[in-house]
């Protein structure tokens, strides 16, 4: 080949911008590591908190105080929400989201440990794994915030602590206070039991309570003067067991009985119970949403006891958008560097037993591409892929094989399992902010394929005209 100069010259230019830029990226991932302690002192703590949804005043305080300390500009109480918050760093465009979450699940108190052992004085944990999802964005953002201040990114990061993922919509409230309008791009990520990304999607989902009020008597010496709202909670699952024949492929409805009675000799006068239904599509969700309540109508008319519907809002499946998600599975798959020590690995082996389908533990080596994938669970990550480009990824923050939602999850995720799974996703946050700020073609490819997913439609939340945040959808029932 000919001695062309312009050719090396070129060359040469691209691999000085390859070096510069990943020394770039190394600086924010040396920030990450810097911070690890206190981040992962930030983690433990929430993980300890373990609040409910709407009811994370502590956890949403330590990860809001920690970003304003840093520098970031503090919103708080943001959507009629207490806990809900936004941080921002920086001005202009772009504005790169960056979501957190801190929630806990009821029934799940456990302690870091490979055996079944409940927190003392506890009702609630951290089986998702939200107090590393909110710790390791706020440590992407600040890493950001660094570089944005030091010169090297032209741009706005902004934090969005989201309550209140688990059931309560917390995400579709802050939508529709207008808080992601002027954003160019949202990132998430989930804590999991393997590392994933892709152009993937997930349920939407609409969640209601069902109380119903009857009147109290002696079960044995006058049952015909009762009326049971337990009866009429019965006649409500088992019409929905029916109705759940003649619905779409792919639904899913599911149900937990909050409150049925105290004694079996009296005659319950209240009893709630608390539904979910999903399906791939929130269309389909809106169809199929008045067929349950006429469920619970029936039963009522059937038992003679009132009705009191409690919509408790829903969320919509997600716009996967690949411009973005291309950007996330190229980043985990670089960085991901996850093993176990003795120590862990011992840890791991142990609570593997304890599972249905344990998984190979040098799983941890692979990343999983999950374009085209429907999740089987829902998020209101939703409804922000609604009115922005959206992307995410998963880290393994829990042992193989682990399920999310369980008290193996619990237990990982309090301890160096987690932490581990926290700091990748904290470096590959940073790494998928990094790149598009500095290529905007990225940016711009993804607000095309949004515009194309949309083909038309308009956002159309599963909210009430009106709907307030169901601020204590978390809260014991009681009969006033």
């Amino acid at each position: 080949m000919p001695f062309r100069p312009g050719r090396i010259t070129l060359f040469l230019l691209m691999l000085s911008c390859h070096t510069a830029a990943f020394a770039q990226k190394e600086s924010l991932y040396d920030s990450i590591e810097r911070r690890g302690d206190a981040t992962w002192q930030i983690a433990s703590q929430i993980w300890k908190f373990a609040e409910p949804g709407y009811q994370e005043t502590q956890s949403a305080k330590l990860l809001a105080d920690s970003l304003e300390q840093a520098g970031f500009k503090l919103e708080r109480g943001v959507a009629e929400i207490p806990t809900a918050f936004t941080a921002t760093f920086g001005s202009g465009k772009p504005v790169i989201g960056i979501m957190g979450e801190y929630d806990a699940l009821p029934g799940l108190s456990q302690q870091a440990t490979p055996e079944q052992l409940p927190r003392e004085g506890a009702t609630y944990g951290h089986g998702c794994g939200h107090h590393l999802f909110g710790a390791a964005s706020m440590s992407a953002a600040m890493a950001i915030a660094e570089q944005i201040k030091a010169g090297q990114i032209q741009g706005t990061v902004r934090f969005y602590g989201c309550p209140a993922e688990e059931g309560g919509s917390g995400k579709t409230f802050m939508v529709r206070a207008g808080l992601f309008d002027d954003c160019d791009a949202a990132l998430h990520w989930h804590p999991s039991s393997r590392n994933s990304a892709g152009d993937g999607s997930c349920l939407a989902r609409a969640a209601v309570k069902f109380r119903f009020r009857g009147k109290s008597a002696h079960a044995a010496g006058a049952p015909d003067q009762g009326r049971s709202a337990l009866d009429a909670v019965e006649l409500t699952c088992h019409a929905a067991e029916l109705m759940r024949e003649h619905s779409p492929d792919f639904t899913r409805i599911h149900h937990v009985i909050t409150a049925g009675g105290g004694a079996p000799n009296v005659v319950p006068d209240f009893s709630e119970v608390f539904f979910y239904i999903r399906h791939p599509k929130a269309e389909v969700v809106k169809e199929l949403y008045p067929r349950l309540v006429k469920c619970a109508q029936g039963a009522a008319l059937a038992t003679e006891t009132r009705l009191d519907e409690v919509y408790l809002g829903g969320t919509m499946e997600i716009l996967p958008n690949d411009a973005l998600a291309q950007v996330a599975l190229t980043n985990l798959r670089q960085l991901n560097d996850l093993k176990y020590s003795s120590e862990e690995l011992q840890f791991a082996t142990r609570l593997q037993t304890t599972l249905t389908k344990p998984q190979p533990l040098d799983s941890l080596s692979q990343v999983i591409d999950v374009s085209n994938d429907i999740g089987k669970g829902s998020t209101d990550v939703g409804d922000v892929s609604w009115v922005v480009p959206t992307a995410g990824f998963t880290t393994a923050c829990y042992v193989p094989g682990t399920g999310a939602h369980s008290w193996q999850a619990v237990a990982a995720g309090g301890t160096s399992i987690g932490r581990k799974g926290m700091q990748l996703a904290a470096r590959t946050m940073a790494a998928c902010a990094w790149d598009l700020y500095q290529k905007p073609e990225i940016l711009v490819a993804a607000r095309a394929e949004f515009t194309r997913q949309l083909a038309g439609r308009k956002y159309d939340p599963l909210l009430l005209p009106g709907q307030k945040p169901p601020l204590d959808y978390r809260n014991s029932p009681f009969a006033p």
